[in-house]
């Protein structure tokens, strides 16, 4: 009997998969294609105290091996978020994490504080958001706001907290640790990386934001490299993204020491990419005559 089930600080998912915010929605529009019940759990777009407009179009082009966007984290605020998409996630057999983002450290404690008697069962908390009280730097970006921002949401969430920690630094171990020493329950990593892209045509920027967040195949060693960096500085799980398309894929993260997996960008062009996976995480099982998935978690070391 083969084992798929992880456990994300005493959550038990049936298996490591997972969606990556921001490219499955809330599930509802994905769910013709994928029986949301063969996933391991289903995080969701990030959602914010307040609804946000997002940036303006056009907000996504694509690049050699992945794709730019800077679509600003558009969300239709808590509110609806606790009213819609919650009731249409607890029909399905899978555990469901909430992102979280906003512009300061009281907007995400909104949200965190809306969501502890909800039936969620983790907290994805986005701190690659701009922090607006700090002239814009990103939360993510500053070892002393990680580990502020973390106690902050640590001391007011019911469920078990995921940081969600930015690669645009120049040591992720050292904003690992920073999450880790304010109470982080489980890391996620890695974000998307800021890049740009220019019409030549045109001559002028291909998003309206001048740079977007860089996903997809073209940033999956430098997330493995981070992943793996990151798993052997800290103690708590980690969950991998960055490039997923593939079982091997999310092998490669589990191999450097991640608990689960997340798979994005592939979404939208194979929407039944993160099924896929699931499925062939335990064809790599049986080939490997593995029957718990947990036997695998960073032995590459």
């Amino acid at each position: 009997m083969l084992n798929t089930s992880v456990n994300l600080a005493g959550v038990v998912l049936k298996n490591p998969v997972m969606t990556a915010s921001g490219t499955f929605g809330s599930g509802a529009e994905y769910s013709e294609f994928v029986d949301l019940n063969r996933l391991g759990a289903v995080v969701t777009k990030g959602v914010a105290n307040v609804p946000w407009p997002g940036n303006p179009t056009p907000r996504i082009a694509e690049t050699t091996g992945g794709m730019l966007n800077a679509i600003g984290l558009q969300n239709p605020g808590i509110d609806v978020f606790v009213k819609r998409d919650i009731p249409f996630l607890k029909q399905y057999d899978t555990k469901i994490i909430v992102n979280v983002c906003g512009k300061s450290t009281e907007d995400y404690l909104e949200v965190v504080e809306r969501l502890a008697d909800e039936p969620v069962d983790l907290l994805e908390i986005n701190i690659s958001c701009p922090n607006v009280k700090e002239g814009g730097i990103t939360f993510g970006q500053d070892p002393k706001a990680v580990e502020a921002i973390t106690k902050a949401v640590k001391a007011k969430a019911k469920q078990p907290i995921i940081m969600k920690l930015s690669p645009n630094v120049t040591d992720i171990t050292t904003m690992a640790k920073a999450a880790e020493a304010g109470g982080a329950d489980v890391l996620s990593l890695i974000n998307t990386l800021t890049g740009m892209k220019i019409d030549i045509h045109r001559q002028c920027f291909a998003i309206a934001n001048k740079t977007g967040g860089l996903s997809g195949p073209a940033v999956k060693p430098i997330a493995v490299r981070m992943v793996y960096q990151v798993a052997n500085a800290v103690s708590v799980p980690i969950i991998g993204m960055g490039g997923i398309a593939t079982a091997e894929d999310a092998m490669e993260f589990i191999l450097a020491g991640a608990t689960a997996v997340s798979v994005g960008t592939a979404n939208f062009y194979n929407p039944y990419a993160t099924v896929e996976v699931a499925e062939g995480i335990k064809a790599y099982m049986k080939q490997h005559g593995c029957n718990d998935i947990n036997e695998l978690i960073g032995i590459v070391k």
